[in-house]
């Protein structure tokens, strides 16, 4: 029989034979503490922006513009969806850090006060003013409180209805279901549920509060059971518009492992609202079949095309906790740019042919708008396009699939991904004509 296996005791003091080492001895000297603080504030400053929900390249910028003001002689990261690999060179030695940001959102307060931090930092700034600075930034609270969030969904989806040629009763039905979807999203991931069983949850909540209001307003009040085709509109609040689209301008900068993470977690996001889209049409037996406009005067049309443009980015706008002035910079771009295409395509252009174009226009006047508002590119095109994402389509894709309608799914998927491809090309090129950046490799 083995004996029991013991570990052996631990030493009470030194080896016999070995010097005790006094505190503040050589070896002490040898932490290089200060390029540890300065590393540490580059780090933190990333996470920061990382998790505003920006871009890998403006991730990049930032931090280098940090660790230039500290005092940093070289800074080098590599940036994913959640995480951030950072080496910091001074003279001879270096210091590699990695962190990782959990929180995966927008917050476009947030991100304009880090950007404005980052660009008022002068060569010699301390490392204790830096950090002061990035507490009073992480401190802020919300600029609105969570109904005011929910209304925001509900108008930004309500103008969707309009525009996905819904009558007054889809627009009134998908602004209550959208209105009561964003409040359940917020209220679950206040609390760090997990997004993918969030934007289930939050996409079931929308689709049977639709359902229910047509429903209940066919029973009640005779209405025609058509007004189910504003049913995908209710859940366009959770199309990850800002995901989808830094993920495709980290793609046009070559930076791959950025961009692809991005674009995978936005299509795990639609994925995951589209079960729920097609189980709720599944589980209640109804259908929600495309609908077609009805005629309007030209001229009235364009008006309420220009209303429902402005509302609908001005929603999600403030959906992304952008001061009102930013949001309302973002709504006149996304008005003027998402009538033009839609004009376009009712002339017969090729609706990816248009939204190119239209792209292109908010690319370039973000462009000229941003630096006026004093606020990053970024807050205000991005909003600008959101409208513009093809989730009617992406959600059909998903319902088609899992109905085992290839037709149906094949055509909206392939819909849905040029037009996702012509709004990165609209952008990317908006940004190569105006920013040197990026129209030079370096």
């Amino acid at each position: 029989m083995m004996a029991p296996v013991t570990q052996p005791p631990e030493p009470a003091g030194p080896l016999p034979g070995t010097p005790p080492v006094p505190v503040g001895s050589p070896e002490d000297a040898l932490e290089p503490v200060e390029l540890i603080r300065q590393s540490g504030v580059v780090l933190r400053t990333g996470r920061a922006m990382l998790a505003a929900g920006t871009g890998s390249y403006r991730v990049k910028t930032a931090m280098q513009q940090v660790a230039h003001a500290v005092g940093v002689d070289r800074h080098e990261a590599h940036v994913t969806l959640t995480e951030i690999t950072a080496t910091s060179h001074r003279g001879s030695i270096f210091r590699t850090e990695v962190t990782e940001a959990r929180t995966i959102g927008v917050n476009s307060a947030r991100l304009a006060e880090l950007t404005r931090l980052c660009d008022g930092l002068r060569p010699g700034t301390s490392v204790d003013a830096v950090d002061h600075e990035l507490d009073r930034i992480e401190a802020m609270a919300p600029l609105y409180p969570a109904p005011a969030n929910a209304l925001f969904a509900a108008m930004a989806c309500g103008a969707f209805a309009y525009l996905n040629a819904g009558g007054p009763i889809e627009v009134l039905g998908v602004a209550l279901a959208a209105g009561l979807g964003q409040a359940v999203r917020r209220w679950l991931l206040h609390r760090r549920i997990n997004q993918f069983g969030t934007t289930m949850v939050a996409a079931g909540v929308a689709c049977l509060v639709y359902l229910g209001f047509v429903l209940g307003l066919q029973q009640w009040a005779g209405a025609e059971p058509s007004h189910q085709a504003g049913y995908v509109s209710a859940v366009l609040f959770l199309v990850p518009g800002f995901a989808l689209v830094t993920g495709a301008l980290d793609l046009a900068k070559l930076d791959f492992s950025a961009g692809i993470a991005r674009t995978v977690y936005a299509n795990i996001i639609l994925i995951a609202a589209g079960l729920s889209v097609w189980a709720v049409l599944w589980v209640t037996g109804v259908s929600a079949p495309p609908q077609s406009p009805e005629p309007l005067h030209a001229a009235l049309e364009v008006v309420l095309r220009l209303l429902a443009s402005f509302l609908g980015v001005l929603g999600f706008a403030l959906m992304f906790n952008s001061p009102l002035r930013m949001a309302l910079g973002a709504a006149v771009i996304g008005m003027v740019a998402n009538v033009l295409r839609l004009e376009m395509v009712d002339v017969g252009v090729a609706v990816q042919a248009a939204t190119m174009g239209a792209t292109l226009l908010v690319g370039l006047l973000a462009a000229w708008v941003a630096p006026r508002l004093r606020v990053p590119r970024i807050t205000v095109s991005v909003p600008a396009v959101v409208i513009m994402v093809p989730g009617a389509a992406a959600y059909r894709a998903v319902v088609g699939l899992n109905d085992g309608d290839a037709a149906t799914a094949f055509a909206s998927g392939a819909q849905a991904l040029f037009v996702l491809v012509s709004i990165a090309v609209g952008l990317a090129a908006a940004r190569m004509l105006t920013d040197r950046a990026w129209a030079y490799e370096r």
